[in-house]
């Protein structure tokens, strides 16, 4: 979404007219979900994708319509993907597809404001959940109205006439409770979530993988080693934070600020920093917090931290090993393994470490 929304407003910028577009509700199986999004230009271009095949031709092609309709407003579209939609792609599956098509024309109203503080949200990293209008309420709001609230639930930019209805409000969600796409009294809810601080602790080969590809699936890096030539801008090219210091002091000082919107992982280079590391944070209060290593370094570290006063309990809450079980062996396979069980805490598909 965020580099939607950075085509958009650079399209908007230079004065050219453009028509967003974004998968507002999904039934069943379909080749995307609610909050996928794409942008159609003038000359036919695109960036994004609801999904590609029938669907997606026929959402562009109504698209560049609309753009060379004078004050066109609006649409929303729903789509059955049955013999008429799935037939070419393989996709008769019988999952229904309502999209957005809203036009951004030069000659009219363009509303990059909107657009903008959408993007700044995203880029904060802090959340925020577009509310858009699937029929018309009345007096005011038509279909394709469009609500932007921040992670606090405060209305701060809007497309469409009248304030926003009690009906809608009512759907909001607490964006700390990591809720998904949904669909209450007429109104398509798209939250984009809080992004998630991945805290590596060791800043080696792995946690070089880690990073890098953590990066890339949209979490915000920070990295922690106690030697310059490893935590360095070179090697982490992508982090918000790059630390350098002693381990265990380091550790100590940021305990308390750590949060439930951090991950933290401990891969750093030795038995005894790992255990230096895991003895700090395994009663932080994380999202996740996991250690890299064999079972019978577990084992040991585990029985060494139970003797200093750190509870089975607590212990038990620790990701150890790191990663989902896939006969990993090479340093990207150990990324991928580790990276994968972090989308799918941050995606509701497991458990958290924390209660």
């Amino acid at each position: 979404m965020r580099d939607i929304l950075a085509d958009l407003t650079q399209t908007i910028e230079n004065g050219r007219p453009c028509v967003y577009c974004s998968v507002v509700e999904t039934r069943g199986s379909t080749p995307q979900k609610a909050g996928a999004a794409m942008m159609v230009h003038a000359d036919g271009g695109q960036s994004g994708t609801l999904g590609g095949g029938c669907v997606e031709a026929e959402v562009k092609r109504r698209a560049l319509a609309i753009l060379n309709t004078p004050e066109a407003e609006p649409e929303i579209l729903r789509f059955t993907l049955d013999d008429d939609y799935g037939w070419d792609d393989g996709l008769i599956c019988g999952g229904r597809m309502t999209m957005l098509v809203a036009p951004l024309r030069i000659d009219v109203e363009v509303r990059e404001p909107y657009y903008l503080r959408y993007l700044e949200l995203i880029e904060s990293g802090e959340g925020c959940t577009e509310v858009v209008a699937l029929e018309r309420h009345e007096p005011d709001v038509a279909a394709g109205s469009r609500y932007l609230f921040d992670s606090a639930g405060t209305l701060i930019a809007q497309i469409g006439r009248g304030s926003a209805p009690i009906a809608m409000l009512d759907g909001l969600k607490p964006l700390a409770d990591r809720p998904r796409p949904s669909v209450k009294n007429g109104f398509a809810f798209l939250p984009e979530l809080p992004r998630i601080t991945l805290f590596i602790v060791g800043g080696g080969h792995v946690g070089q993988a880690v990073a890098s590809l953590g990066a890339s699936v949209d979490f915000d890096i920070w990295v922690l080693d106690d030697r310059e030539k490893y935590a360095s801008r070179e090697r982490f090219p992508a982090a918000q934070k790059v630390l350098v210091g002693d381990i265990g002091r380091t550790l100590q000082e940021l305990a308390p600020s750590i949060h439930r919107g951090m991950y933290c992982l401990v891969i750093t280079r030795g038995h005894n920093h790992d255990e230096e590391a895991l003895y700090h944070l395994a009663r932080v209060n994380a999202g996740y917090v996991g250690m890299i290593g064999s079972k019978r370094k577990i084992k040991m570290i585990f029985e060494d931290l139970i003797a200093k006063g750190i509870s089975e309990e607590v212990l038990a809450k620790v990701h150890a090993p790191l990663g989902i079980p896939i006969a990993s062996r090479t340093v990207p396979e150990i990324a991928i393994s580790i990276v994968a069980e972090l989308i799918q805490i941050r995606n509701g598909g497991g458990k958290s470490s924390r209660p």
